[in-house]
């Protein structure tokens, strides 16, 4: 079943010009369209619709360190919920680390690189408030994080 994102503004890169009303339709762990939501709407009617204040655009690549936790897996999640669905390789230092990674759906890098939103691809998204907080994450099409 496929799942229609949409807010307030929708952009296709960070730096892009932004679609006022945008959406974009996900479909397992791939991108199905994008486009405005009135359209995606007509062209998917009975997809579920996730409806986000703020603006959705790509995720992340957390450039830096994990940030610390108790466990790898709360590391990793630690990167979720700031947006990012990747992690640079020199910053994933122990195989259990890689692991909580893999287990995750998070994309280990061998540098950085910038992610857009582009049809068929890794239906990896970020929503961000105002302030550039994260409200929602998707990676790889999974609902990973949701700020209530």
């Amino acid at each position: 079943m496929e799942t229609i994102h949409t807010a307030d503004a929708v952009r296709f890169t960070w730096d892009s010009e932004p679609i006022v009303d945008g959406a974009v339709v996900v479909g397992r762990d791939r991108i199905g369209a994008v486009g405005t939501f009135e359209e995606l709407r007509g062209r998917f009617p009975g997809a579920r619709v996730r409806r986000w204040p703020g603006t959705l655009g790509p995720a992340r690549v957390h450039e830096g360190p994990l940030p610390d936790a108790p466990s790898p897996r709360e590391r990793v999640h630690a990167v979720l919920k700031l947006g990012a669905v990747a992690v640079l390789e020199e910053y994933v230092d122990s195989p259990e680390l890689r692991a909580a990674a893999e287990r995750n759906d998070v994309v280990v890098l061998p540098r950085a690189q910038s992610i857009a939103i582009r049809q068929t691809g890794r239906a990896d998204l970020a929503v961000l408030d105002e302030t550039g907080a994260c409200i929602a994450t998707v990676c790889a099409g999974r609902l990973v994080h949701r700020r209530r």
